[in-house]
């Protein structure tokens, strides 16, 4: 099994790509040991010790490595070897018990049932394939008074960037769309 690395904006997290489905349908961000015990996968790059957080994308795994732990040059190979020995064992990605949704933050006011959905599509059309190819996503939690409130996962979350990534360009986009948005925050 051949794996791709690419960078990420994040300089602490490195997707790899393994040619193959990751997860048939949403992501799933493990931010813990503790939330990856959800995952064989998952289970096994924290068992490295310097990993300090997993996520699962479409086609691909972003993998964020712990501050003063290895560097990427000695984890890479590492995490490669986890990764094709997961896929090779034919293991399940999440256990069978694993709960892997998440409901908003906020709760959506019924009267703004009509902007939610525009927001929705925004984020499936235009938002959420860009961040993919960077190895994170942005989850919808919320919108109340003209705020819309994400969460960002994988790569995303931690990342330098993704400040100015949300307030230049998911928000000028959800703003230019659906005038009802004021701001966007990151929860």
């Amino acid at each position: 099994m051949f794996i791709e690395t690419q960078a990420t904006p994040n300089p602490a997290t490195v997707k790899f790509l393994p040619g193959r489905a990751v997860m048939a349908e949403g992501t799933v961000d493990f931010e813990t040991p503790e939330a990856g015990e959800a995952s064989p996968l998952a289970s096994a790059l924290f068992a490295l010790g310097d990993v300090a957080g997993v996520f699962f994308g479409s086609d691909f795994v972003s993998v964020t490595r712990a501050p003063g732990g290895m560097e990427w040059h000695e984890l890479k190979p590492v995490v490669l070897g986890v990764i094709v020995d997961h896929f090779a064992s034919g293991a399940p990605l999440m256990n069978a018990d694993a709960a892997t949704g998440s409901s908003p933050v906020i709760d959506d006011a019924p009267e703004d049932a009509e902007i939610v959905a525009q927001i929705e599509e925004l984020l499936d059309s235009r938002i959420r394939p860009a961040v993919a190819g960077d190895g994170g996503d942005i989850v919808y939690r919320g919108f109340r008074e003209g705020i819309v409130y994400l969460q960002m996962q994988g790569a995303c979350s931690g990342c330098p960037s993704s400040t100015a990534t949300l307030k230049n360009g998911i928000e000028n986009l959800l703003k230019y769309y659906v005038p009802e948005v004021q701001e966007v925050r990151a929860v």
